[in-house]
């Protein structure tokens, strides 16, 4: 299955903060994370694994307490269930996020 970028909608999720859900199969899906510089993802939780790396800019992220930025290159991981959040720093920030199972809401 291919996906044309022009078939791709942007969906804003939170102020300053759009999804780009780039496909799906029936165990995992992969979105595209965009942040405007100081945009805030607040601290949540989910039942899907959520694995991801940034782009570009930076983000402080919280997962299960413990603190970190994350800037090009960086990846991360937050297991099912785990408490995180996000905040993008002063140059905002795109990041590749993967869901296992896909989220319902994200389709």
């Amino acid at each position: 299955m291919f996906v044309p970028k022009d078939d791709i909608r942007t969906v804003e999720m939170l102020p300053g903060v759009r999804r780009r859900t780039l496909t799906w199969g029936e165990k995992a899906m992969i979105c595209e994370i965009a942040l405007d510089p100081g945009a805030v993802v607040p601290m949540h939780q989910h039942p899907h694994e959520q694995v991801g790396t940034v782009l570009q800019g930076a983000i402080r992220m919280v997962i299960g307490g413990e603190e970190r930025v994350c800037r090009p290159g960086d990846a991360y991981l937050v297991p099912s269930n785990v408490e995180h959040m996000a905040e993008a720093l002063e140059e905002g920030a795109v990041v590749i996020d993967v869901f296992s199972p896909p989220r319902e809401e994200y389709r």
